[in-house]
């Protein structure tokens, strides 16, 4: 049986690329959708591939170990079931991994969880919710992140939490005007 040369289905970085999203599979993207549109609302330019820690390590190890010199700050990681993604970039990266844990069929992704939050002493993931939320607040703290060194990302970051904040403003205001009627 013929070797296959995985080396050649490893995708270039583009440049000024500052997050990789690595999915472990195509079916992860419903969900990372929203990670995707979190990073793209902030202006923050972002990369997303689907990568298998199981079927494509190759590829995953030598994405990640030129993430750094490519200019990424942040790797996001999705993966369901036996989720090894985001420990196996760690353990090829001294970048932040960030776990987002995908929902799965028989487990509703508490098995994704485990698999991501419990690695082992030296291989650090931040670890998110199950499924949107988890995307949407990784995408968040990957804005953080790159945010320290950028002030023009950081004013954007005040001004999505008065956002934030002004929303729950509005929604009293709409209960109590709906309450103070009875």
């Amino acid at each position: 049986m013929k070797k296959m040369n995985e080396k050649s289905l490893t995708p270039a970085v583009i440049p000024g690329t500052k997050v990789a999203i690595l999915m472990g599979s195509d079916s992860d993207l419903p969900v990372m959708q929203k990670c995707l549109d979190t990073l793209r609302e902030f202006g923050v330019r972002t990369a997303i591939h689907v990568m298998s820690a199981h079927r494509s390590p190759h590829a995953v190890a030598e994405y990640t170990t030129s993430a750094e010199k490519n200019g990424i700050e942040v790797m996001i990681c999705a993966a369901g079931a036996a989720a090894h993604l985001a420990g196996v970039v760690s353990a090829h990266t001294c970048l932040p991994v960030l776990g987002v844990p995908m929902p799965s069929k028989y487990l509703s992704g508490v098995d994704s969880l485990y698999s991501t939050v419990q690695m082992p002493g030296g291989i650090p993931v931040a670890t998110f919710a199950i499924g949107e939320a988890g995307a949407t607040n990784a995408a968040i703290f990957a804005v953080q992140i790159i945010a320290r060194k950028d002030p023009e990302l950081m004013q954007k970051l005040y001004a999505h939490k008065a956002k934030l904040a002004k929303g729950v403003s509005e929604k009293d205001a709409a209960l109590q005007a709906s309450v103070s009627k009875k």
